[in-house]
Formats: structure tokens, sequence, C-alpha cells
């Protein structure tokens, strides 16, 4: 729009016309400022190369205007990014002191970079150098250190060197799915490190690696690794002993663990009774104080590598009140609907020629009822033990 300036305007600005551009910006100013001021472009500038015979944005600003279109608009596809920035390159070039062209911001460009980004070379040096000006600048607490995975499942081709792959899911196992695996500062949430990997891999190899890769950016002596229990893979434990890190994860209830863990509750039932457990209490939201937990602990010597890696170890034997509940209650709701199942197959006799169903039919149906149920334990016994007498009586799926 060209507006007409007054007289005494114009000799003021030296323009007798005063032209005014209109671009819709909405958060896209806040998202750029705040990536500069994380020195995004410098760093990615800095590790992705640029050829002798490019053009145009950097590596670094290309990224940068990237992701702030893909925050504020909510849409990650290549192809749309092109026609939006022709709305608003004005404000993009003041914003960012560059010459912003929406043909930077082709499918082809962006492809390009994405291929740089996926490069572990470039990938891992640019996640040390950004960590390293976060938690510099900000003074960040380095104590505690989140590892997990997840899954994130879509309906996607499965190719054999592709990223979607069938494995191990929680959510719909029907569906292929990539593997996140990521370490961050608890409990604030930044993410340090992540790997994005092929959906068929098994998470206990995943921490390892990106350890050792936090442990190298950060660079701080004594760090607390916490995750849950395939974090708990002896290998692990050893390398972060080794290291003189910490961790705290829960043991899986498999291998020896799950020999020795009726002795281990067997010891606190016995310290309870006699008033010795460490008792933990917190106040609940309606301001009651509640036990929260308690337990006891105890150490054990551990060894890796063929005796290579030799450490103590802390484990903490812990019942929470409120799971137990949780757990009492559903018993008993899987033992009314057992009721109700093993009721059904025994109806009551009838007159006439109506018959009950004899002891060995009885027995024939009763491990399937039981597995709907869920009480496996029985019908492995009667697996085992077919030609045995029937048992008479069971508890929480175990044969008394």
């Amino acid at each position: 729009m060209r507006v007409q300036l007054a007289q005494q305007v114009q000799e003021f600005l030296g323009k007798r016309e005063l032209v005014i551009i209109t671009e819709r910006v909405d958060d896209v100013a806040l998202l750029i400022g705040q990536m500069i001021k994380m020195g995004l472009p410098e760093v990615l500038d800095r590790h992705i190369p640029r050829h002798w015979t490019q053009r145009g944005l950097s590596w670094g600003w290309t990224a940068v205007i990237w992701l702030a279109y893909i925050v504020t608009e909510g849409d990650h596809r290549k192809v749309s990014v092109e026609t939006y920035l022709k709305g608003m390159h004005h404000t993009l070039s003041h914003l960012t002191a560059q010459v912003v062209d929406p043909l930077d911001f082709s499918d082809d460009r962006l492809s390009h970079l994405l291929k740089h980004l996926s490069k572990p070379t470039y990938w891992h040096r640019i996640e040390r150098d950004l960590n390293a000006r976060s938690v510099e600048v900000y003074a960040l607490s380095q104590d505690v250190i989140r590892c997990d995975a997840t899954t994130v499942s879509g309906d996607h081709e499965v190719t054999e060197a592709g990223l979607f792959q069938f494995g191990h899911s929680k959510d719909d196992p029907t569906r292929p799915q990539i593997k996140v695996m990521m370490g961050s500062l608890d409990p604030l949430g930044m993410p340090l490190s992540t790997d994005v990997l092929s959906g068929e891999r098994a998470d206990d190899g995943l921490y390892l690696p990106i350890i050792e890769r936090i442990r190298t950016g950060l660079k701080t002596p004594g760090l607390l690794f916490v995750g849950d229990c395939k974090m708990s893979a002896l290998d692990t434990r050893a390398y972060l002993a080794r290291h003189q890190d910490w961790y705290l994860s829960p043991l899986p209830l498999t291998g020896a663990t799950a020999e020795v863990m009726e002795a281990w509750i067997t010891v606190g039932v016995t310290k309870r009774e006699v008033g010795e457990l460490v008792q933990i209490w917190r106040t609940n939201d309606q301001g009651h104080e509640v036990l929260a937990a308690e337990g006891y602990e105890f150490e054990r010597p551990c060894s890796a590598l063929g005796g290579a890696v030799e450490w103590r170890e802390r484990v903490l034997v812990v019942r929470s009140p409120m799971h137990a509940t949780h757990q009492a209650v559903g018993l008993e709701t899987r033992l009314r609907h057992a009721e109700t199942q093993l009721t059904a197959l025994t109806p009551p006799e009838v007159g006439g020629n109506g018959k009950s169903p004899t002891k060995r039919r009885l027995w024939r149906r009763l491990p399937a009822c039981l597995q709907r149920i869920g009480w496996r334990s029985c019908s492995a016994w009667y697996g085992k033990s077919r030609s045995s007498r029937p048992p008479t009586t069971w508890a929480g799926g175990e044969v008394l």
C-alpha cells in the first residue's frame, strides 16, 4: 500500500510516498529470537559444511526459519514451506538480517538439509555444542539425567533398511514403528541427546550410546542417571560404576532378582512387624499427612566383565501402600470374575434328561476358562499334571 505523505513529513523523511507492507507474523518473531539466543544458527553453520558454489541462506538460518514455521503452523511438510514464506519474506529478512528468498526453502533444498542432520557425525557435534551453550547460559542443574525410550507408530511402508519396522509395541503391534531414545535433564525435561532408530530394536542396548554422549558433552563427574528397569542391565550399571557415576532404576523381576525377591519381601515383612522399616510421609492434596512408602535397604557386591569391574550397590526394597491397595482391589475383582466363570461351568442339575457336566468334561474345560481370566498358573499345572487328581482349591491363581 502506498500513502502520500504530508509536506512536513516529506521534508523530514526525504520521501514523497510511504510504502506499507502488511504481513502476518504470529509468534514467528518470538521463536526466531529464542533460537538466535540459543546460538542455533552459528552452531549449525559450524558443523554442516557449505559447498563453495552454494548460494542463498546458510544451512543454519534455513533450519531456524523452517523450525519456526513447523512450530507456529504445526505442519512438518516440506512442500508447503515455500508457499508460506512468500507471504512474509520481508518480515523474515528484517528478523534475521539475511536476504530471504522463498526458493531457499524448496522441497529439494530442505531434503538436502535433512540428509545433513541425519548423519551422526554432524548431529552429535551439534548436540554437544547446543548443550554446552544452554547449560552455561542458563546455569542449569546437571545433577540428574533421565533416560527413556518410546515408540511412534503409523501407517507406513516397511522397507528392509527403513526406520519404520515391526517390533514390540504397547500401542498397536500391527503397525510399524520407529524408536526414539532420549536423555534429558530432570526435572526440567530439557533434551540433551536424542537417537531416532528403527522400530525393531530392543531398549536394553540403547542406553550406553546415549549415556556416553551425555557424559562426554557435559564433562561433569558424579551424574545420576535415572531410568526404567531396562536400564538395569548389568553392562549399563558396570559402565556407570566404572566412570564414577550413579544410577537409579528398578530391577526387572527376572533371572537372579526373581529368585531372591521372595526372600527380600520376607525380610521386609519381618522388619515391618517389629517397626524397623524407614517410612516416608507426604502431604496429599487435602492437606493430610499420608504414608507414601516404607522400606529398607542393604548393600551387595557386584562385578562384570569377568571381574574387571567391581563395585558395591545399594538395593532399596520399598512398599507403596497406595500400590498395595490397588493390587488388593484388582485381586478382589479377578476373584469375583473367576467365581462367575467357574460357576458357569457347573450349572445346577435340571429335571428330565438334563445332566450336569461330568468331572472329566469339567476338568477339560477348566484351563481355557482360567486362561480367559488371566490365571495361567493353574493352566500350566494342569498341562504338566494331566493324569493327577484335579486340585480342589485355588487362591490368587496358584494351586494350593
